[in-house]
């Protein structure tokens, strides 16, 4: 089977802009998790999230007749692609197209809000009562006329392919964390096999925006300590009150090994294995025992010829809810053993907020990251660890370490579960 190499990582966080710049961010220990400005909203329980304030997207959009098509999730994910490429020298060529895939993954929903909102006032008959038959007569006259174009969810397949060319493998994955770690799995798996030699893969979400947030505020995972500010989203830790969102794009460019080598390319780290699973549990509520996180990684493990000990490091998809942290951290006793002696891990949540669907790919990110640069980042607000969610998290500032395999892991809300395996490089 032919090796894969991630030589291209593209970051659009709430922290920065740039793989370089985040990860220095996240060393510094900064958190971007604040109050929202983008909009009102006093009447939510959870006033607080990480946003990219003042997100220009001109510098990574050549196409401007596309530019006033797209939506921000959309944005941000030819943003995320843009640095990727320009992180890997750009690979891809006319040549090159048949063979050059494409795999993302997204939480988007719907079109641009404000004409949504401008046509959904003409469903409203004279006495204010909800008229969907109103609608139906004036739609044509009162949503723009690419509004249902600008709404299609896997949109961003054709902005990135257009932008750089690419004819080969594709596919758009639909979900929360585990969307976008799912997309880099299946783009490692058509390197491999032998289906592509490079693709663009990774996730995407707008999640800070009135509509997702008006959507989950409401079920319970996230956390309305608003007071708390950057304080507020404490993974793994004894006084941890729920999850805040973020916003943003976590894109890599994969490469046939030999083929990046042979080029001269930076491999910031290789993927080894992938292996996904379900809780078969209940929506919102994972399994107690985390037990499809727990599968998804010994299938990553078994996937790329691994056994635990080999395993020093693990990105944790670590929330900060009650539920999900504590599970999770029963998944890794699972996996590594009681005692898990040998490996750590840390979650970066606190500092970016939860990406949604872009969270797994940055989770893939940090873990490559992590490997290149042998260090590992630290879990922010992680004072007094949860006996329930007892394992070596990294807290407060990061470690030296030496690593040479690593897990990435990423939960969705419905019970899905992604790990994939990543290997460092040395020079030769």
């Amino acid at each position: 089977m032919r090796r894969v190499a991630i030589t291209g990582i593209g970051l659009v966080t709430p922290l920065a802009a740039g793989a370089e710049a985040n990860w220095q961010a996240l060393l510094e220990g900064r958190s971007a998790i604040g109050p929202i400005r983008a909009f009102d909203p006093s009447s939510l329980h959870t006033r607080i999230a990480a946003e990219i304030p003042d997100f220009d997207p001109k510098p990574y959009v050549t196409n401007r007749r596309a530019l006033r098509m797209m939506t921000r999730s959309d944005l941000f994910a030819v943003a995320g692609a843009f640095l990727a490429v320009q992180d890997a020298g750009n690979p891809f060529s006319p040549e090159t197209a048949d063979r050059a895939g494409l795999f993302v993954g997204a939480n988007k929903e719907t079109s641009k809000l404000d004409p949504f909102l401008e046509g959904v006032l003409v469903a409203r008959g004279p006495d204010g009562v909800p008229d969907v038959r109103r609608v139906g007569e004036a739609a044509r006259t009162h949503f723009p006329p690419l509004f249902f174009i600008e709404g299609l969810q896997a949109a961003s397949l054709f902005y990135v392919s257009e932008a750089w060319g690419l004819k080969g493998a594709n596919t758009y994955f639909a979900g929360t964390a585990d969307a976008g770690a799912t997309a880099v799995g299946r783009a490692f798996r058509s390197i491999r096999s032998g289906e592509a030699d490079r693709a663009i893969a990774g996730g995407f979400d707008d999640a800070t925006s009135w509509w997702t947030l008006a959507k989950y505020d409401g079920m319970g995972f996230l956390s309305d300590r608003n007071e708390l500010g950057a304080g507020a989203c404490r993974p793994f830790d004894r006084r941890r009150t729920g999850a805040v969102l973020g916003e943003g794009a976590a894109i890599l460019l994969l490469e046939e090994y030999e083929a990046a080598r042979k080029r001269g390319a930076r491999i910031h780290a290789e993927i080894v294995g992938f292996g996904s699973a379900y809780d078969c549990h209940a929506t919102l509520t994972p399994h107690p025992d985390g037990r499809g996180l727990a599968r998804a990684m010994g299938a990553a493990l078994r996937d790329a010829s691994l056994i635990p000990a080999d395993v020093s490091y693990v990105a944790a998809h670590g929330s900060g809810t009650r539920t999900g942290d504590a599970s999770e951290a029963r998944a890794l006793r699972t996996v590594f053993g009681a005692g898990a002696k040998g490996v750590a891990g840390s979650s970066v949540k606190a500092a970016t907020g939860h990406l949604m669907a872009a969270a797994g790919a940055l989770n893939v990110a940090v873990a490559a990251l992590a490997l290149e640069h042998q260090v590992l980042p630290p879990t922010l607000n992680l004072d007094d660890v949860d006996p329930k969610c007892a394992f070596d998290w990294v807290g407060g500032k990061p470690r030296a370490a030496r690593v040479e395999q690593a897990l990435a892991l990423a939960r969705g809300l419905g019970g899905q579960s992604v790990a994939l395996a990543l290997r460092a490089v040395r020079p030769a």
